[in-house]
């Protein structure tokens, strides 16, 4: 539904069911990769140890972190630091593609 939403909206998306599978669709991309949306929470790699492992590679990447869990709000902090975007699970696409928006632009995202 998030890759549906962003794609519809003009967006070039390339997804991965999981952690290392976003590692090697990354590795494999030709193209520039502006921003990771990534949930918190994942089997074997959770979404700031992927944010971590791309980073690396992709220094000026901006990132964007999801998750259901409540208690996971303060958990991201790759080293986008302050700089990444949270949306909790639930949203609305207007919620998500506002604040993909904000986060690609470099404004600072409000977290409350």
């Amino acid at each position: 539904m998030t890759a549906h939403i962003l794609a519809g909206n003009g967006y070039t998306v390339l997804t991965a069911g999981q952690g290392r599978q976003a590692l090697e669709v990354a590795a494999e991309h030709a193209g520039t990769i502006s921003l990771l949306l990534t949930d918190v929470v994942m089997p074997q790699m959770n979404g700031c140890q992927l944010t971590e492992a791309l980073v690396a590679t992709i220094p000026d990447l901006k990132v964007v972190y999801m998750s259901g869990y409540a208690d996971d709000i303060l958990a991201p902090r790759g080293d986008n630091g302050g700089d990444a975007g949270f949306i909790e699970k639930p949203f609305l696409a207007e919620e998500l593609l506002l604040l993909v928006r904000t986060v690609l632009d470099g404004a600072r995202p409000d977290r409350e």
